[in-house]
């Protein structure tokens, strides 16, 4: 296990490398090669895992499939910013830390790994929640901003319009995130009341409903 964790840290600082090294003024030239620097690296991490048996092995190539996917995601919100590329960043650590936690429930046994496996999913989901609320913000109140530059001679009403209604799209963007992280902590809080029986897990039952039911 040290093995695979050691491995892992060479790795995450390879790609970090790979990446970070050419992230100011980045040619096209540049990008493909950093593009097979990520690429020969995973490849190597791929084949290290063979050294490992079950699910150690999945765990292994869950890892490095997970940097690989982000390193690439971070490369090309690099050689071509914007707010959709850092979502793609967002959304590509998620699915890489969902991956590696649902391997890992996989060493657990019966009500055990059906908990990991719900918790695994809300972490995940609230990572997407957050990151689809960042964008939708972000891309709101640069529209604002926008507006805002091309319309000096207007009205300071339009202007104060223009904001608002930016931070209207902000607040419901993390209405949205709210709503999907209560649904995502109500689905892991019934399957733990599963795990009970009798009055305990009808009185577990009815609290988290109850809690799910607060604004």
């Amino acid at each position: 296990m040290k093995k695979r964790v050691a491995h892992g840290v060479v790795l995450a600082v390879g790609l970090a490398f790979s990446v970070g090294a050419m992230a100011q003024g980045m040619t096209k030239v540049q990008y493909e090669i950093a593009q097979t620097g990520i690429s020969a690296e995973f490849k190597l991490a791929k084949a290290a895992c063979d050294s490992f048996s079950a699910n150690a092995k999945d765990l292994c190539l869950a890892e490095a499939s997970g940097k690989e996917k982000v390193a690439t995601a971070e490369l090309n919100a690099r050689f071509a910013p914007s707010e959709a590329a850092g979502y793609k960043v967002r959304l590509a650590r998620a699915d890489a830390e969902y991956a590696l936690a649902r391997q890992k429930c996989d060493d657990l046994a019966s009500h055990v790994k059906d908990v990991c496996v719900k918790e695994a999913e809300a972490t995940a989901a609230t990572a997407k929640a957050n990151a689809k609320a960042h964008m939708k913000t972000a891309l709101a109140h640069d529209a604002a901003f926008e507006k805002t530059s091309k319309a000096q001679d207007v009205a300071d009403a339009k202007s104060a319009q223009a904001q608002r209604k930016a931070d209207e799209i902000s607040a419901g963007a993390r209405m949205d995130a709210a709503r999907e992280k209560s649904a995502v902590a109500y689905t892991v809080a019934k399957e733990k009341c599963d795990a009970m029986a009798g009055d305990a897990k009808g009185n577990c039952v009815k609290d988290t409903t109850a809690r799910a039911s607060k604004p």
